[in-house]
């Protein structure tokens, strides 16, 4: 019995530090297969920049907006979103967080979102301060090609600098725009 036990083969045990190594090698494998494809995704569905883009909107107040004369000054955060989307109601407070910071303007647009008084009591009632342009019909989106919300664009001298999609970390859409400003 003694001689089956020392025949086996002891297979060794992994140490912690080797374990440690194992997983941190597996987190950033995975990690970066999903960087890669959350990259590949977001460019594929960003919006995309017209021709002859409508620089020249009206927000649901009925005051006039000119995304071009903003965009000279600092870059300016375009803010596609919904009140019927989920993702944006997550976006949403960054977005106006942004916006009352006034480091840059930020301007939305409401896609399908009903009528000028259905979105003036829903920006009430969540408390958004932000301008809000009133897409009843998703015209603005479309000439963007967007294809999904929320989607954001950064203009710079009337030229789109970024397109992104998805949940954007305030942080993120900070460092953006200072990039955005420095090129």
């Amino acid at each position: 019995m003694t001689t089956n036990i020392k025949n086996k083969k002891e297979t060794p045990k992994k140490t912690l530090k080797q374990k440690g190594l194992s997983i941190l090698k597996s987190v950033l494998v995975y990690g970066s297969i999903f960087f890669v494809i959350y990259t590949a995704v977001n460019w594929w569905r960003q919006p995309v920049m017209p021709a002859n883009p409508q620089l020249q909107l009206t927000d649901y107040k009925g005051q006039n907006i000119d995304l071009a004369a903003m965009s000279q000054d600092k870059p300016t955060l375009v803010y596609f979103w919904g009140t019927w989307c989920s993702i944006c109601s997550i976006t949403s407070p960054a977005i106006n967080e942004l916006a009352n910071e006034n480091n840059y303007p930020v301007v939305s647009i409401a896609i399908k979102s009903g009528s000028d008084q259905e979105l003036h009591n829903y920006l009430n009632d969540h408390g958004y301060s932000f301008t809000t342009v009133n897409d009843q019909h998703s015209e603005i989106f479309t000439d963007w090609q967007g294809q999904v919300t929320p989607s954001y664009i950064i203009l710079k001298d009337n030229k789109m600098t970024q397109g992104l999609t998805g949940i954007q970390p305030l942080w993120s859409l900070k460092l953006r725009l200072w990039l955005s400003s420095t090129l």
